[in-house]
């Protein structure tokens, strides 16, 4: 078959490795087929709309639909890891996901597994999280299908998890009190390096059926690590105590304390980082031969993206999309307001989608600072995930301790609560174009429009009743600068756009 026409099945394609994979195998003269649990959110990554891109969505753990939807395809990548989706099942989950993949990827006559899993010495000693990776590499071989298995250990690149974890506890504690598995050795591999194996392998015969280490040129502990992250970030050399005292539970609860990651993907990490992650042999690279970078190029690498805020994708990005709830049935708070704006849609979008991250929230944010503290202790994602870009967003972004779960430019932004709350929180901002005046031709902007936001809660038992009631004049006060600031900068913005002559 002419390689132009040979197709990739890719999952995880709005995730991390995914999100950057499949442009990658685009690049390489391949047609992917993506598998999303959500097409909307597929769709606002740019690389999709290209012509040899397909599209489906459906159940991955129904066997025959899954099978309909990899039929034609020579290999598939499982890049799916139900971790923070899940919780502490996610073990039993990402076995019954595996079963069914391998199961489908049989009956559709797909030629190659490719799987991306975690690095980890083998015994009885490995984490959880490295025991379940072993477990779905067994699943995914359970079948006749041949199954190319790529292990990393840590993974760097602007918006990983990995480097963001470094880069705060190199920028946030100068000095740390840390558990003993700052002395762990582990060998991280840059993020252009793994997409690099992981296409490759595909055209390389000799991967087929094969379970290959990958990694970078350095062997490092993970004090080593913090010390080159905050020597890239122009920091003193931080103070690091290692203590016997901190168990896996008490260092998880450390983590989710200083990074964006919440305990319940932070717990089984922590516990991970007591096993060494280094590669058993050099297979991969004789196999792929090609330059790799060290750790010190990585992070700086990963830096100088996130300061030119050019990150492609981020941890964040993962993670199953909830639908609009539905509030049928139940009691819903709405609070509902609306301003006039003498500025055109498109400005109001623009300015609408600025929220949040380093720019604020227009009025009260210290009044946000504080919600996000509070949902932080709580063991929420509080305001720490910020967000991706600092102008542009699009559907299942994160926005600090919000997902965007609406997208309809220049009309209308939806955002979804993942913060701790006791029920349901939307809060809609959309965007009315007004009926034009007699006199339109004569003013300016010509068209204005009602900027629209709505907040909805849907209350959970007496808890979430006694917290609606208890931030109304909060909400008073926030909502109403909300709207305010984001009117006051639509128009500040319209005011430099030359008027058109009529």
């Amino acid at each position: 078959m002419p390689e132009s026409f040979r197709r990739a099945f890719l999952t995880g394609a709005t995730g991390y490795v995914g999100g950057r994979l499949g442009p990658r195998l685009l690049e390489a003269g391949w047609r992917v087929r993506c598998l999303a649990r959500s097409g909307k959110k597929l769709s606002s990554r740019s690389w999709t709309s290209d012509a040899r891109v397909e599209r489906v969505e459906c159940d991955i753990q129904d066997v025959k639909d899954l099978a309909e939807a990899m039929r034609g395809c020579e290999v598939a990548y499982y890049l799916i890891h139900s971790m923070a989706a899940v919780g502490r099942d996610y073990a039993r989950h990402d076995r019954d996901l595996a079963l069914a993949f391998a199961r489908a990827a049989k009956l559709a006559g797909v030629n190659r597994i490719i799987y991306l899993g975690g690095l980890g010495e083998m015994g009885d000693a490995l984490s959880e999280h490295l025991s379940s990776r072993r477990e779905v590499e067994a699943c995914l071989m359970s079948t006749a299908v041949s199954v190319t298995v790529l292990r990393a250990a840590m993974i760097i690149g602007s918006g990983s998890a990995s480097y963001e974890i470094l880069r705060y506890l190199s920028e946030r504690l100068p000095v740390m009190i840390t558990p003993r598995w700052v002395t762990t050795q582990c060998q991280p591999i840059a993020i252009r390096d793994v997409l690099r194996y992981l296409v490759e392998c595909a055209n390389v015969a000799p991967t087929t059926g094969m379970t290959l280490d990958i990694g970078g040129p350095d062997i490092l502990t993970y004090r080593e690590l913090i010390q080159l992250m905050a020597r890239t970030l122009g920091l003193r050399p931080r103070i690091i105590v290692p203590v016997p005292l901190l168990t896996p539970r008490l260092s998880s609860l450390w983590i989710h304390l200083v990074t964006p990651l919440s305990y319940r993907v932070a717990r089984p990490l922590a516990d991970g980082l007591k096993n060494r992650v280094v590669c058993r042999n050099n297979r991969a690279a004789e196999l792929m031969p090609g330059p790799l970078l060290s750790a010190a190029q990585a992070i700086e690498r990963a830096a100088g993206k996130s300061r030119a805020f050019e990150v492609e994708t981020a941890w964040s990005d993962a993670g199953v999309m909830p639908g609009d709830p539905d509030w049928a049935g139940g009691k819903v708070f709405i609070d509902r307001r609306c301003v006039a704006v003498q500025a055109a849609p498109e400005i109001v979008f623009q300015a609408v989608c600025k929220l949040g991250g380093g720019h604020g929230y227009y009025s009260g944010n210290w009044l946000w600072r504080i919600r996000g503290w509070l949902d932080w202790c709580l063991g929420g994602p509080g305001l720490r995930r910020a967000r991706r870009d600092p102008l542009h967003l699009a559907y299942g972004d994160a926005l600090d301790f919000w997902r965007v779960t609406g997208f309809d430019p220049p009309r209308r932004l939806q955002l979804r609560a993942q913060m701790k709350l006791p029920g349901e929180a939307l809060l809609e901002f959309q965007i009315e174009p007004a009926q034009p005046s007699p006199d339109a031709a004569s003013s300016w902007p010509p068209i204005a429009c009602t900027l629209v936001q709505t907040a909805r809660f849907r209350p959970r038992g007496l808890a979430g009743l006694l917290y609606w009631y208890a931030v109304r004049l909060l909400h008073e006060y926030v909502f109403r600068g909300l709207l305010a600031g984001i009117r006051r900068e639509a128009q500040h913005a319209q005011s430099s756009v030359p008027p058109v002559p009529p």
